[in-house]
């Protein structure tokens, strides 16, 4: 049945609304595609349901030829699944909980796999059952402390989940690498460019982590990737370490008056002014100090040293310290610690401190990669207004381990050797993860092997964030005038436009769009009495169907005007051969 403009629900707005930060959140809305409920909450309209529905659809045929079934979770679940693995408190203030009646425990899910497991571990118990690969598409919950974007970055979102489920690691391999495949047909189908990177596997370990990356400006990850085929998220870089080097021709530490030099800046000045070479920031060597708030509410300490000409990268830290959520230390911090003496702090060993005894603090002290047994560095002497030079790692110094926290950067080397890399933003549009027996393990999920015996069952994690890739592909495709779908998830495949004050066009346009129609392709029709061309067309740029077809003064004539939103071209021709051009595209 053709859809008629004049009773469907839409209504177009004018002007950008207030809270737009990106294109497809400003045009989104303006088309009438979603409707703001609340910070990071938007209603569905019935064009973008259409667009939702086209996009899932990929996603299920897709899903179908990797060997995957779809079930279908609720998004109100228990505690006590997310008790038993741990995260019911190591997801922080990043979940929705609440209560019933009853005071009993819930939650709005972030993710199911919890949820899968105990669906596998209640219907299956043998090898025989395996391999097995489950999916759903439904609306997860986090409280984002700062949604943003519109789609991009909300509190409720549609994500495509899946879980595979193996007797062995062989077996995750391949069910692993099926789902990549379907990843890959999936994008492509989407006319979606993606970079496949290694990601951090997180807590639960697991022997691989991938992401599929959509290079973007407006993207909030930072990934690398090199000529030589080495890409890899921000957080998942390893730094190359310098080999060990030995120090018995090296001078002693030494320290030194440096007044006035709080900062990597101004040491470096005062130390080529006042000591023999010439010295820049990667010779010294910056001492931050952290505080980690543990799952528990207790808070520690810890000052990790990295070359001065490095700062803190926000998301490394993250990943490095997890669970703990991790920030600058406060005044209220250095207040209770009096041996972290600001602005000239310098390392120490576990067992003493470097330079004296005296200025041991006992707070656990981290080093960069870099920092490697030898190296020799200009720090904090953990005295007020003085530094010393020729401290040397492993002989003035032994820290209590490593950490990556520090940026990366342009032409910094690949850890495979492959060469230098360079930076780009992205947005995560997919995630492969071979979760190994994590959940396995916690919450029971056993199976009989070939000789009878109970082995834990190796899982994998498979995630698309549906609503995050159409607000993607809105904001690739459009133009001054409005949104361009792309063919295979536009809410309609062709947008009949009657224009004027002539009855004739109303007929004929009803007519071409029976016959579009009944040939099976999804039609819009603005049949809108006493409504401007102008305004009729404003709305068919902005809705953004890639085929629009006028019937308006030529249709005496028996002549169209055919519109591709996608090249711009507009051309004028017989109604019946428009017609045959377009169901021949179908």
């Amino acid at each position: 049945m053709v859809t008629r403009l004049s009773n469907f629900f839409l209504r177009t707005l004018r002007e950008d609304p207030a809270d737009a930060e990106v294109t497809s959140h400003r045009l989104l809305v303006r088309a009438g595609y979603i409707r703001r409920a609340a910070p990071g909450i938007f209603t569905w309209l019935p064009l973008g349901l259409r667009v939702k529905a086209k996009l899932e659809q990929i996603i299920r045929e897709e899903m179908a030829a990797a060997g995957a079934f779809e079930v279908h979770f609720p998004a109100l679940l228990p505690r006590d699944p997310y008790e038993q693995s741990g995260r019911w408190e190591s997801y922080g203030d990043g979940i929705f909980r609440l209560q019933d009646r009853k005071r009993a425990d819930y939650l709005l899910a972030p993710t199911h796999e919890e949820m899968f497991t105990l669906l596998v571990k209640d219907l299956y118990s043998s090898y025989k059952d395996l391999p097995l690969t489950i999916y759903q598409i439904q609306d997860k919950y986090r409280d984002e402390a700062r949604p943003r974007a519109g789609l991009l970055r909300g509190r409720e979102f549609t994500m495509k989940d899946a879980y595979s489920f193996d007797s062995s690691d062989a077996g995750l391999e391949a069910s692993y690498q099926a789902q990549r495949d379907a990843y890959e047909r999936i994008f492509q189908r989407l006319g979606l460019e993606y970079v496949i990177v290694a990601a951090d596997n997180g807590l639960m370990g697991g022997a691989r982590s991938e992401e599929f990356l959509h290079p973007t400006s407006v993207g909030e990850d930072t990934f690398v990737r090199n000529a030589g085929g080495y890409a890899a998220n921000v957080e998942a870089y390893t730094t190359t370490a310098p080999e060990p080097t030995g120090w018995d021709d090296a001078p002693q530490a030494t320290i030194f008056d440096s007044p006035d030099t709080p900062t990597i800046e101004t040491l470096v000045s005062h130390v080529n002014a006042h000591l023999e070479g010439e010295f820049t920031a990667a010779d010294t060597l910056k001492n931050v100090v952290l505080a980690l708030t543990h799952l528990d509410g207790s808070r520690e300490l810890v000052v990790v040293g990295l070359p001065g000409d490095r700062e803190v990268d926000e998301k490394r830290a993250e990943v490095a310290f997890a669970p703990a959520a991790v920030e600058p230390a406060t005044d209220a911090d250095f207040e209770r610690q009096p041996l972290l003496v600001r602005g000239y702090i310098g390392p120490w060993s576990p067992t003493g401190a470097v330079l004296g005894e005296e200025s041991a603090t006992g707070i656990r002290y981290l080093v960069d990669p870099r920092v490697a047994d030898g190296t020799r560095w200009i720090t904090g002497a953990n005295i007020d207004q003085k530094h010393a030079h020729s401290v040397i790692a492993g002989r003035d110094f032994i820290a209590d381990g490593t950490v990556e926290i520090a940026n990366v950067r342009d032409g910094d080397p690949a850890p495979d050797g492959s060469g230098p890399v360079s930076l780009a933003r992205g947005m995560e549009i997919g995630h492969v993860f071979q979760l190994g027996r994590f959940f396995a393990e916690t919450l029971g999920l056993k199976v009989l092997d070939e000789n009878g015996k109970l082995t834990t069952v190796t899982m994998g994690s498979y995630g698309i964030g549906v609503t995050r890739i159409l607000a993607i592909i809105a904001e690739l495709n459009n133009d001054e005038k409005g949104l361009i779908w792309p063919a295979s998830v536009a809410p309609f495949d062709v947008h009949v436009v009657a224009t004027g004050k002539d009855r004739l066009a109303f007929e004929m346009a009803e007519r071409v769009s029976a016959e579009l129609e009944g040939s099976g392709l999804d039609v819009l029709y603005d049949d809108r009495p006493k409504v401007s061309p102008g305004v009729k067309f404003g709305d068919a740029e902005l809705v953004g169907v890639p085929r629009v077809l006028v019937v308006g003064r030529d249709a005496a004539e028996g002549r169209v005007e055919l519109w591709d939103r996608r090249t711009g071209e507009r051309e004028a021709l017989a109604a019946d051969e428009a017609v045959r051009r377009l169901i021949a595209e179908r």
